[in-house]
């Protein structure tokens, strides 16, 4: 067994291994690097920001959003009935007037008395062109012979107006059936290319055999009425979006205006502007909205000032009472320390009574302490007197303070430390006294099994946790651990003579610190209390560097090195040989 003074050290050395040879990034990391760095993707946080703080945005969005699906799918379904209905319309025009067109071209080869070929090549030429001359909407017109047509007399191939390549398929179509087809085509006018149809019928020119006469009109007309259309409808779209936006925007200004005007308030509200109100106007859902916030205002300032009136009255009352306990409990102190000190003169029975005032006038001592302590920080008079000081020194002052009531409860006490200095800014008295009322703590409940005490430090906060093996807690306890004169079991006596106070005490001092004190606990398995701390005065921790959580399977003291941790020496990379220092005090 070692004394309170003792500590075995270890050391674990850590071999270096040389970097690996760096390769060039592929094109997987080149991209999630250029898109880590590149403005699209922080104007995309920014957008996802506003996104979801901003409930304007997101009914404006949606309601823009909306808005524009619902207008292109009208406008392109009444545009594209609009097409079909004069596409057909022009169709059917075509159609009968290509048979017109025919008919009267059949009835002059039949009037004709051409008895030549050279004859009869004059007269289709002639009326074919007055055929065409004499209609409306036709651009072109031919005249081909019919494939099946085997007769040793023919004509020249015919074209007046626009031509165009005439498809196999439709050929085929009109040769065989001898009736009329068409087929869309696409023109190439003086202007430009435009949309068509080509009708072909048979006819019979004297002497010859049957011919194909094809008739093709162009759709352009057509096709520009439609783009207007489409373009009245964009331009009809576009301003209906506009009117669509700005009646959203002039609604959600009306209905959320209010909202975040109670959002506002109830911010201010919590912030401590009691008398912060809304200002209503008329009588609908929202008016009622607000007078039912400053209605809520009214009894929240009401039941605050009442309640902050009976907190100082009891703060008072407190401070009152323990300064005026101190001139008579001088006095009981100085009369119990006459009659202590004078015990062995008396009977067994004085004797022990002696004794018994004398311990319960330490207890109600330390009591009145705790008491004007705790008035110190419900008043807000408790201060920091900060110094920049080595971790270290305070924890092993407070082992050595409460080994001897380790010693005489049975319980080893076991200290583990980084080699490094864990120095930070603070008050040396106020967490040396944390210390001591988690150690006291830890040995009350430990009975008998080992506690252990073990600092973690990184760059920006240091911790100390203070684990114990005994009865443990549960999560329900763990919530209370703190309140003040709170204990986990009533019929349990204190038997190192605690105030009630100590923990609670402890917590305010963390949080004087701009710190954290933890519980954690286990029926069974023990408790760890874990008090955080920043190594700056000013910085705010996110995070402590060491566990609070544990398992059963972990020992009840450590008996082998932790790993070397890099967060020991701040602004350092990587990963470094450290040691780790093990004090054990019995």
């Amino acid at each position: 067994m070692t004394s309170p003074g003792q500590a075995r050290t270890a050391a674990s050395e850590v071999a270096s291994t040389p970097a690996s040879t760096a390769r060039p990034p592929g094109p997987v990391a080149r991209t999630r690097r250029w898109w880590r760095r590149s403005a699209v993707r922080r104007r995309s946080l920014r957008l996802r920001a506003a996104w979801g703080r901003s409930l304007r945005l997101r009914v404006l969005a949606v309601t823009t959003v909306v808005g524009i699906l619902a207008l292109v799918l009208i406008s392109a379904y009444l545009s594209e009935r609009v097409r079909d209905t004069l596409y057909e319309q022009r169709v059917q025009e075509a159609l009968s007037d290509a048979a017109t067109r025919t008919g009267l071209v059949q009835q002059q080869f039949d009037a004709s008395t051409a008895s030549t070929p050279a004859q009869v090549q004059t007269v289709v030429n002639d009326i074919v062109r007055r055929t065409q001359s004499s209609g409306s909407g036709a651009v072109g017109t031919m005249l081909r012979r019919s494939p099946g047509d085997t007769g040793s007399t023919s004509l020249l191939p015919f074209t007046f107006g626009t031509a165009v390549e005439l498809s196999g398929q439709l050929r085929a179509s009109v040769g065989e059936t001898g009736t009329q087809h068409w087929q869309a085509v696409e023109l190439d006018l003086a202007d430009g290319a435009a949309p068509g149809i080509v009708v072909g019928s048979v006819v019979s020119p004297p002497v010859v055999g049957p011919y194909e006469l094809y008739f093709v009109y162009s759709l352009q007309n057509e096709e520009n009425t439609v783009v207007l259309i489409q373009q009245t409808l964009a331009l009809a779209a576009l301003a209906l979006l506009g009117l669509l936006a700005a009646m959203a925007l002039y609604l959600t200004r009306q209905v959320l205006g209010p909202v975040q005007l109670a959002a506002r308030s109830a911010e201010r509200l919590a912030a401590g502007h009691l008398d912060e109100r809304m200002t209503t106007r008329g009588r609908d859902e929202l008016a009622l909205l607000g007078r039912s916030f400053n209605e809520m205002a009214d009894s929240l300032q009401e039941q605050f000032e009442r309640l902050a009136g009976l907190s100082a009255l009891q703060q008072q009352f407190v401070s009152d009472v323990s300064h005026e306990l101190r001139t008579p409990l001088t006095t009981i102190r100085m009369a119990s320390e006459m009659l202590y000190d004078a015990r062995r003169d008396f009977d067994p029975v004085t004797r022990r009574s002696a004794e018994l005032l004398h311990t319960q006038v330490d207890r109600f001592e330390a009591l009145l302490a705790d008491l004007l302590e705790i008035s110190r920080f419900d008043a807000g008079a408790a201060i920091l007197d900060v110094e920049h000081l080595d971790v270290r020194t305070v924890v092993r002052r407070a082992v050595d303070l409460a080994a001897p009531l380790a010693e005489r409860s049975g319980t080893s006490l076991a200290v583990e430390m980084p080699p490094e200095a864990c120095r930070a800014d603070i008050d040396p008295r106020r967490v040396e006294r944390v210390l001591r009322n988690l150690l006291a703590n830890a040995i009350e409940h430990a009975e008998g099994r080992g506690i252990e005490v073990v600092v973690v430090a990184d760059p920006r906060a240091v911790s100390i946790s203070v684990i114990d093996h005994g009865v443990g807690m549960t999560a329900r306890q763990t919530e209370q651990v703190f309140d003040r004169f709170w204990r986990a079991d009533p019929s349990r006596a204190r038997t190192l003579g605690g105030t009630g106070l100590g923990l609670a005490i402890s917590l305010e001092d963390a949080r004087l610190h701009a710190g954290d004190l933890e519980a954690w606990g286990s029926p069974g398995v023990g408790a760890t209390f874990r008090l955080t701390l920043p190594r700056r005065a000013g910085v705010t921790i996110t995070h402590s560097p060491g566990p609070l959580a544990r398992t059963e399977a972990e020992p009840e003291a450590p008996n082998e090195l932790l790993g070397p941790s890099p967060a020991s020496v701040p602004g350092l990379d990587g990963v470094l040989a450290a040691e780790r220092t093990i004090e054990e005090v019995r």
